[in-house]
């Protein structure tokens, strides 16, 4: 038993430190969606900050768009030249895709700089794509409302979750590369 827990020791730390990591950063998050409930602030505030950041993008791309809260509901409504289109929801802020990122990175940290570093550049980028990605949800279904199941249930997650994949192969790779044992040759 020790030699089999030895053996598979990376293994388990990588997913003990994920799940350990994942657990209390979603633990987190539902403690400040749960506060949010209780402030005259609704939705919560990342999500409208998302939305309204969307909207922003919208407007440099030469559309008309304006977001809107509606007493009593969670989530924020985007109009497109005065249509309305989406509705922002907290699923939408693309907290939860970071924390998955973040666990990830931390699992398999490298030293405290490095990891602290990629972590902010990885979260930031996510964030900076996923409001991209909302304000071209918004134009693709502006355009394309008979595709909506195409376009917000396939496309745009492939989008957000592929990038974070590749963020992950990408810090496995040049950052975390592990260090291969060359063993010493005679030559004769």
């Amino acid at each position: 038993m020790k030699t089999l827990f030895k053996t598979y020791k990376p293994v388990i730390r990588f997913v003990i430190t994920f799940l350990a990591v994942y657990f209390i950063m979603s633990l987190c998050y539902k403690w400040y969606l749960d506060v949010s409930k209780t402030t005259q602030f609704q939705p919560d505030y990342i999500t409208y900050q998302v939305a309204e950041q969307s909207q922003a993008v919208l407007n440099v791309f030469g559309f008309k768009s304006t977001i809107q809260l509606q007493e009593g509901e969670q989530w924020v409504r985007l109009y497109l030249n005065d249509t309305y289109i989406i509705r922002v929801i907290e699923g939408c802020n693309a907290i939860s895709v970071i924390i998955l990122f973040m666990a990830f990175i931390m699992a398999f940290a490298s030293t405290i700089e490095k990891t602290v570093l990629y972590v902010l550049a990885g979260t930031t980028l996510i964030y900076m794509v996923n409001v991209l990605r909302i304000a071209l949800i918004s134009i693709a279904l502006y355009y394309y409302p008979e595709s909506e199941h195409l376009i917000h249930g396939v496309i745009f997650p492939l989008i957000i979750y592929g990038m974070v994949f590749l963020l992950w192969v990408f810090w496995v790779n040049n950052v975390v590369k592990p260090k291969k044992k060359y063993a010493e040759h005679s030559t004769v």
